[in-house]
């Protein structure tokens, strides 16, 4: 009898020391779970979490800034003060922002101020991201219509298809081109519908062609035709690319001149009547073609 009662409590105290066991191997688990929880590469999300929640307030705050101050310079505008709202939107233009509103408003400024280089240099700059704002177009030809002597105009196929931005360009041709495409794998996967889908192809391979040949233009364009806008007074173009060169011909301010060749901190360029010289930076800006 006590040999029995002996043996149940041992067996009693197996199962006890089993079950603590298992509990102290749940224990462990856990702790190891939450030890995994924070290994490296949990705490790497949680930091880049952290830096992007950074970046997002900064640019938030980086945005109210640039609202403040395109406010400001609104102001300064509105009581007449042109010269200094000018150079108020030319700050904002240095911290990278850009916009229509802000390049329309910083033109409008400059003329008021008397600086017709700088108006044309901020319109056309804007005309880039808004090509169709019809209030846009007519401030530039305004301004343009001040400007003494000949200058660069856009050509007639800029005018027509000038519409578009690059980047719409590029939409647009996209577009046309997967539209082909699709048309295409719908004649071969459904051979039956290929009579009645040839002339949509068609014309879809033709609107492709077509955009993609206005977008290598436009393309060419902006990236290759540069045009120097006159900033100063009265610039001077020399026949070479050093201050001690021959004269060439001069510019007055706002006079737009295709650039032809570049050199350090000069520019070769060509007027409308075909004059050609070099130009220093310090005299233009320098802007994409249309």
């Amino acid at each position: 009898m006590k040999r029995w009662i002996a043996d149940l409590m041992a067996r009693g105290e197996k199962r006890r020391r089993t079950a603590a066991l298992q509990n102290a191997s749940r224990n462990m688990d856990a702790i190891g779970r939450a030890s995994a929880f924070w290994s490296a590469p949990v705490l790497w999300r949680f930091g880049t979490a952290f830096v992007l929640a950074i970046l997002l307030i900064n640019q938030t705050s980086s945005a109210a800034d640039t609202a403040t101050d395109f406010s400001a310079a609104n102001k300064l505008y509105a009581q007449g003060k042109f010269a200094d709202a000018a150079a108020a939107y030319e700050k904002i233009l240095q911290t990278g922002v850009q916009s229509p509103a802000l390049l329309f408003n910083a033109g409008n400024a400059e003329f008021k101020a008397g600086h017709l280089g700088q108006a044309i240099a901020a319109y056309r700059r804007a005309s880039l991201l808004t090509p169709r704002d019809a209030e846009l177009r007519a401030n530039l030809a305004f301004v343009r219509n001040q400007v003494h002597g000949a200058s660069e105009r856009e050509g007639w196929w800029q005018n027509l298809f000038g519409s578009l931005t690059l980047n719409e360009g590029t939409l647009l041709t996209a577009i046309f081109f997967w539209l082909t495409f699709a048309l295409l794998a719908a004649r071969q996967i459904r051979p039956a519908l290929a009579p009645k889908l040839r002339g949509l192809t068609r014309l879809a391979v033709v609107l492709t062609i077509f955009s993609g040949a206005v977008l290598g233009l436009q393309a060419a364009n902006h990236f290759n035709d540069s045009v120097a806008v006159v900033t100063v007074a009265e610039a001077t173009a020399r026949s070479g690319p050093f201050d001690d060169a021959q004269a060439a011909f001069t510019a007055h301010d706002g006079t737009e001149l295709s650039v032809l060749a570049r050199h350090d901190d000069w520019v070769q360029v060509a007027d409308a009547s075909g004059k050609i010289g070099w130009l220093s930076r310090r005299q233009a800006e320098v802007l994409p073609g249309a």
